[in-house]
């Protein structure tokens, strides 16, 4: 994948979608499920970025130190925040480039599945933002 990402100065931001729904209720299942059956868990990006009790340091370090904008939202969110207003189908989880609100995969869901450790998605990341 050849995307471009041109960073703050053109209103360009990397907007994170889980593949899980917002709230309490859904975060003590999502934890569970980490727990019993993780080979199983729908979220791969929550996997990577998250662990049973919280955000990965690495990650979170990552993210407060990146000098590109992000956004991070559940699918549901998402769906509410932009699907009135546009009709996107994307496979969650996903990482979209916004620009004048307007949305391009950035990484891939079948390249999220790829990845293991928060390492490999901030080395992704940072080798897309300098393409």
């Amino acid at each position: 994948m050849k995307t471009s990402f041109k960073g703050k100065s053109n209103q360009e931001k990397l907007v994170f979608v889980y593949n899980a729904d917002s709230g309490i209720r859904n975060a003590i299942i999502d934890s569970a499920h980490k727990i019993l059956s993780p080979g199983t868990y729908d979220c791969k990006l929550c996997g990577i970025t998250f662990g049973v009790f919280g955000e990965r340091k690495i990650w979170k370090d990552f993210r407060e130190k990146a000098s590109c904008e992000m956004e991070f939202l559940h699918k549901d969110e998402f769906q509410k925040n932009y699907a009135s207003k546009f009709v996107y189908a994307f496979e969650y989880p996903v990482i979209l480039i916004a620009s004048n609100e307007n949305f391009e995969v950035f990484i891939s869901k079948e390249e999220l599945e790829g990845l293991e450790k928060p390492e490999e998605l901030i080395q992704l990341v940072n080798k897309r933002i300098k393409l």
